[in-house]
C-alpha cells in the first residue's frame, strides 16, 4: 500500500478508551478498536503519504454542556473516556476547519448518537453525543464569514436510528439530520419513521430512511444516490458529517443488514463527508478492522477494491428483488417528504399561554443500560422572530423533577426574556431539583 499517495489529506484521530467498558464481555468494550489499530498498522495505512494519525485533545465539561442538559450534573453523567471521545470529535473538526487536513475521521469510543438533549444516564451504550458536541464547538469557533448560521448536514449510517442526534437538532432549521437505519419495527430503538420530520421551526430538516432487514450494498448505495444526495444538493450544507456506525455489516451480531467493507467504502466515497465519527459496530474481528480501513481509504480518495474480508462470500451481500423494490419506493417517499413537509409535527399539540403559542409533546424515555425511566414534557415556543425557546420538564428514578430551558442561537429578545422569567420563577417556586438554562449565543471558552 505504500506505493499509493492520498489524493485528499486525511487526519485520523484514534482513541480506543482502554479503561472504559460497560462490562468485560459487553459488545461495547475496548477490543472494538484494538483490532482496527492492528489492521491499520499492519496494512501500512499511516505509511501512505497524505494520511496522518493525530492525538486528541480532551473535551472540557463546558463543551459537553453546550449540547446537553446533564442531570444531576455533567460529572455524574460522563467519565474521562467520554471527555476523550468527544474531544476526539472536536479534534477532527479542528483539523478540517483550520484546513490542516482535507478530511478527518474520529475513530473513538464510547459512541454517542443515542444520547439526547437531556441526559440522565446511559442508553444504547451512549452517555454523550459526540457529533452534537462537535457541531456546537464548530458553531462556537468557526462562524460563517458572512454572519449567517452555518448549515450542517449530519448523515447517520449506523444500523440503529440516531434518535439522540435527532432529538438534539429536532427544532434546528440549520442542521439537516438524515438517518439511514434498519426499520425501527425490527430493531432498537424502535423509532426513525418517515413521519418524524422535525420540530415546528425545522419541519423537513429531520429525514429518516428506515431500510428493511437484509439490505445489502446495492440497497444502501441506491438510498444514498436517490435520496440522500438529492436532499443534500437542495439543502446546500457548508459541512457534511458522517455518523459512521458499522453495525450494518453482514457479520454484526446485533442487527440484520448485509453491508460489506467495500460497500461501506463506496457509500462513504459517494457521500463525501468532511468529517466522519465512529458510532456503533460490534463484529469486533469480522467487520470493524476492514470497514474502518475502507472508510479511511474512501476519505483519502483511494480505492478500496483490495480489501478482503475473511467471512465474505457472494451470498453475504446478495439482496432480494423484494428488498430492492421496497427501497426504490421508500426513497421516492423520503425525497417527497423533504420537499413537502407537513404544516406541523405529527406528534404533540399546540397550546396557548400568555407568553405565546407552544408546541408540546410528552416523551417516555428508557435508559436500557442504566435501567432508568425518564418522563419528559418537551415544549417549543413558536416565535416569528427566531427558532423559539425550548422547554424540557423532566424527571427519572435518579433525578427529581427538573426544568431545562434552551435558548436557540440568535434568540430574539422576547424569547430571551421569557426564558429568564421562566428560570427565575422556577427557582423561586422550589418545585424543581434543578433549573438549567442553556444559551445558544454563549461560548464554551475552549
Amino acid at each position: 500500500m505504500t506505493s499509493f499517495s492520498a489524493s485528499r489529506r486525511l487526519g485520523v484521530v484514534f482513541f480506543p478508551a482502554f479503561d472504559w467498558a460497560i462490562s468485560p464481555t459487553h459488545p461495547e468494550r475496548e477490543e472494538r478498536l484494538l483490532y482496527t489499530r492492528d489492521q491499520l498498522l499492519e496494512e501500512g495505512l499511516f505509511d501512505i503519504p497524505g494520511i496522518t494519525e493525530h492525538r486528541l485533545d480532551m473535551a472540557e465539561y463546558g463543551q459537553l454542556e453546550r449540547a446537553h442538559f446533564c442531570l444531576p450534573s455533567v460529572r455524574a453523567v460522563c467519565t474521562d473516556s467520554h471527555l476523550a471521545s468527544a474531544g476526539g470529535a472536536i479534534t477532527a473538526a479542528r483539523l478540517v476547519m483550520e484546513k490542516k487536513e482535507d478530511k478527518a475521521f474520529a475513530l473513538v469510543r464510547p459512541p454517542g448518537h443515542h444520547a439526547m438533549r437531556v441526559v440522565h444516564g446511559n442508553r444504547g451504550f451512549c452517555n454523550i453525543n459526540n457529533e452534537a458536541v462537535m457541531v456546537e464547538y464548530i458553531r462556537d469557533h468557526y462562524p460563517h464569514p458572512d454572519g449567517r448560521p452555518l448549515r450542517i448536514a449530519i448523515v447517520d449510517t449506523d444500523v440503529h436510528h440516531g434518535d439522540g442526534t435527532q432529538d438534539i437538532f429536532w427544532n434546528d432549521p440549520y442542521t439537516l439530520f438524515i438517518s439511514l437505519h434498519q426499520d425501527g419495527r425490527t430493531l432498537y430503538p424502535g423509532t426513525g419513521f418517515l413521519t418524524e420530520c422535525g420540530g415546528p421551526a425545522a419541519l423537513g430538516r429531520t429525514v429518516n430512511i428506515p431500510l428493511p432487514p437484509e439490505t445489502a450494498d446495492s440497497g444502501y448505495l441506491y438510498a444514498i444516490r436517490h435520496a440522500v444526495l438529492p436532499i443534500l444538493e437542495e439543502f446546500k450544507p457548508d459541512l457534511i458529517i458522517n455518523s459512521a456506525g458499522q453495525d450494518n455489516h453482514f457479520t454484526d451480531p446485533l442487527a440484520n443488514m448485509k453491508l460489506s467493507a467495500q460497500g461501506y467504502a463506496a457509500l462513504n466515497a459517494a457521500l463525501d463527508p468532511d468529517i466522519a465519527v465512529l458510532e456503533g459496530g460490534y463484529a469486533i474481528r469480522g467487520a470493524l478492522p476492514y470497514v474502518n480501513m475502507g472508510i479511511c481509504l474512501a476519505l483519502a480518495g483511494l480505492p478500496a477494491d483490495d480489501i478482503r474480508e475473511p467471512q465474505w462470500t457472494p451470498q453475504s451481500e446478495r439482496q432480494s428483488a423484494r428488498v430492492s423494490e421496497y427501497i426504490a419506493g421508500l426513497c421516492e417517499a423520503v425525497v417527497d417528504g423533504y420537499r413537502n413537509p407537513p404544516s406541523c409535527p405529527d406528534e404533540g399539540a399546540e397550546e396557548r399561554r400568555a407568553d405565546g403559542v407552544w408546541w408540546s409533546r410528552s416523551k417516555h424515555i428508557f435508559y436500557d443500560t442504566d435501567m432508568l425511566r425518564e418522563q419528559q414534557r418537551e415544549s417549543w415556543r413558536i416565535c416569528p422572530h427566531c427558532t423559539g425557546l425550548g422547554r424540557f420538564e423532566t424527571s427519572s428514578e435518579r433525578v427529581r423533577r427538573s426544568l431545562c430551558l434552551l435558548l436557540p442561537r440568535q434568540a430574539c429578545e422576547h424569547c430571551r426574556q421569557v426564558a429568564e422569567n421562566e428560570a427565575d420563577a422556577a427557582r423561586k417556586s422550589g418545585r424543581y431539583a434543578h433549573v438549567l438554562l442553556l444559551d445558544g449565543d454563549a461560548r464554551d471558552g475552549g
